[in-house]
């Protein structure tokens, strides 16, 4: 049996997910995405972000459409940033683009 007050506000507060982990976990699940590059380009305050995107189910499919995908799959964070600069690959085009600047 427990007696007294039963609330965890002892516990620390479980801070939410940084913007860029919200990005990554969203881009992975809605777009089967097997790399997910982000980089900060605002000097750490989480506003403005280059991307690199890559999945499979941008096989066949045009950049702006890609990049279509990646704004519908990031719709409400894409209202707190500053600037989302993309680059959506598929798996081939990944390997070669890091093939090349080796």
């Amino acid at each position: 049996r427990v007696h007294g007050d039963t609330s965890l506000s002892f516990l620390p507060s479980i801070q939410m997910a940084s913007i860029a982990e919200q990005i990554d976990a969203k881009l992975r699940s809605a777009l089967d995405a097997s790399v997910v590059e982000l980089t900060d380009t605002s000097s750490g305050c989480g506003s403005s972000f280059n991307c690199i995107v890559v999945s499979e189910r941008f096989e066949g499919v045009g950049i702006l459409d890609r990049q279509r995908m990646v704004n519908a799959a990031l719709a409400d964070e894409m209202k707190g940033l500053h600037a989302f600069s993309m680059k959506t690959w598929t798996a081939a085009q990944y390997a070669t683009r890091k093939a090349a600047a080796s």
